[in-house]
């Protein structure tokens, strides 16, 4: 099992001149601590039940972009991209860009959006779950085929493009994709189609049997899709705080062995208040180790 670390709170030391200086600081931490992935959300305002929504946060793919530039071995996501916020052609283009900097370490994360009060706030159309849900279909479309050979026209409900042309191609042959959520009818026949990894919830509130009944609804769709099962990355978002000390570190690992023997292979974690540098390091100390035991 590996470990993703998601940032999730820039209100540093220091305010807004250290946060450069701090997230240099992490990518050092996590390629040393063993982080397989470095992660950040897609949101133009903090989320409301993490603090302040006038709290410092970053625009994803630049910060990624600045990872990418510091950093030699994680891989570097959005977790996940809302596909309201961007069109298409210019998401794989983004995508594209960061795969080329960064050496081929970019991967997709994407999902249907949900923060309407973002939305709202800098004018950006907020259509129903339905519409998103097909918007997110015909996204997906297009991304795989501007990462294809294939740079012809593209013709959808919504998203209509003359051309497809992608240049630079990335550097792997198609970013992985990596789809967030658990929505039993629509979502996961999606991850079916055309994703390489399902991202879920987890946490001490959600136990391993509700993760598997959601793994069976994905298998099936797989089945009816003619899509490897197995082929599908099981990873979650941890959405409860860690201690990554020698005590809590250790009790972690012990919640982490029934998503193991589920199949889940990577648990992406959250420092939330905590020092990003030190939670890592701990992280590194105390559970990465543990964890390729599991």
């Amino acid at each position: 099992m590996r470990i993703g670390v998601h940032l999730v709170n820039f209100a540093y030391l220091g305010g807004p001149p250290e946060i450069g200086p701090t997230l240099a600081r992490v990518g050092s931490a996590a390629e040393i601590a063993g982080v397989s992935n470095l992660s950040v959300m897609d949101h133009y305002f903090q989320l409301e039940m993490m603090g302040p929504v006038d709290a410092p946060m970053l625009e994803a793919y630049t910060t990624l972009g600045y990872l990418s530039g510091i950093t030699q071995t994680v891989q570097l996501q959005v977790l996940v991209t809302g596909v309201t916020y961007r069109y298409p052609g210019l998401l794989a283009k983004m995508i594209s860009t960061l795969d080329v900097l960064s050496g081929g370490r970019a991967a997709l994360g994407i999902g249907a959006a949900w923060y309407e009060r973002e939305h709202h706030a800098l004018g950006v159309p907020y259509p129903g779950v339905a519409e998103r849900l097909d918007r997110l279909e015909e996204t997906l479309e297009i991304v795989r085929q501007m990462w294809s050979d294939d740079n012809g026209p593209y013709a959808g409900r919504y998203y209509r493009l003359a051309e497809t042309i992608n240049a630079p191609q990335p550097i792997q042959s198609r970013p992985p994709i990596m789809i967030g959520g658990s929505g039993a009818k629509r979502l996961l026949r999606l991850v079916a189609r055309y994703a390489d990894a399902s991202n879920m919830f987890a946490g001490p509130q959600i136990s391993a049997s509700a993760l598997a009944d959601r793994y069976d609804i994905l298998a099936a769709h797989c089945a009816r899709e003619g899509t490897d099962f197995a082929r599908i990355a099981k990873t979650v978002l941890w959405v409860a705080p860690v201690e990554p000390g020698a005590d809590g570190g250790a009790a972690f690992v012990e919640q982490l062995r029934p998503l193991a023997r589920i199949g889940v292979e990577q648990v992406h974690v959250m420092p939330f208040l905590m020092d990003p540098v030190d939670f890592i390091t701990g992280l590194g100390e105390h559970v990465i180790p543990a964890l390729r035991n599991l």
